[in-house]
């Protein structure tokens, strides 16, 4: 393989393994977080009483 030993090339896909770790995980949980988000932001949504959510939906409308 030339002037390239076997650790070196195990060290640089070792890093590009992980970098891609850390890109793939960061993807996935924003995908969750908004998910969560939207879950929760429904569950507060359903426990308000008529007249407050009226209220909010009058703001959202403008």
């Amino acid at each position: 393989m030339g002037n390239i030993d076997f650790s070196a090339v195990g060290l640089v896909l070792a890093v590009v393994t992980g970098i891609g770790s850390y890109v793939l995980g960061r993807h996935l949980r924003k995908g969750r977080a908004a998910k969560r988000q939207a879950k929760e932001r429904a569950a507060a949504h359903a426990t308000q009483s008529r007249q407050v959510r009226r209220a909010r939906e009058r703001g959202e409308r403008k």
